[in-house]
């Protein structure tokens, strides 16, 4: 390869990594194509971003970034795969549904909203972080609860003082 296309391909995956706020590195050498194409197909359909490069390469791209990715240069050993994603789970979620048929893919590492995580040991506590939505939906949630709970006392409360009134406008009849 060409230095000029090395310096296109550091330049394109800086952009890639600056870009995404979500980066997981994961081994998904091993797989047979078939696996692959599953891999692929179902990244593509979670919109998740999948590429395959070269470890020095990604290094420099990394050293180039906007982000603080010194953590993950540990896990630049052997094929890494590079998943990018807008959800923090969802990398996480899928490569778990896919560990229920074949041992790989392995996580390797992750960027996530500021935070490093290393290690295949760390996916289970990935899949469980929530995303903005998600956290969005549970305040929308917290915030409506109050205001439900003092329309049902009023309306409760309305019912009551309804049937008290029309209980005693029959006994003065």
């Amino acid at each position: 390869m060409r230095k000029e296309d090395k310096n296109q391909l550091i330049d394109n995956l800086t952009e890639a990594i600056n870009s995404n706020p979500v980066i997981y590195l994961a081994d998904t050498s091993e797989l047979n194509a078939e696996d692959t194409s599953n891999l692929r197909r179902k990244c593509f359909n979670q919109e998740i971003k999948l590429t395959v490069v070269k470890n020095t390469l990604l290094k420099r791209a990394m050293e180039k970034s906007d982000k603080n990715l010194d953590e993950l240069y540990s896990v630049l050993k052997g094929p890494t795969s590079l998943m990018f994603a807008e959800t923090g789970n969802a990398p996480a979620k899928l490569i778990k549904e896919l560990r229920k048929t074949s041992e790989k893919p392995l996580l390797k590492g992750a960027f996530v909203e500021e935070m490093t995580y290393i290690g295949d040991d760390q996916l289970d506590m990935l899949v469980s972080i929530k995303s903005r939505d998600e956290l969005l939906a549970d305040l929308l949630a917290l915030l409506q609860s109050p205001v439900k709970n003092v329309m049902s006392a009023l309306q409760s409360g309305g019912n009551n003082l309804t049937g008290i009134l029309k209980t005693l406008s029959e006994k003065d009849n």
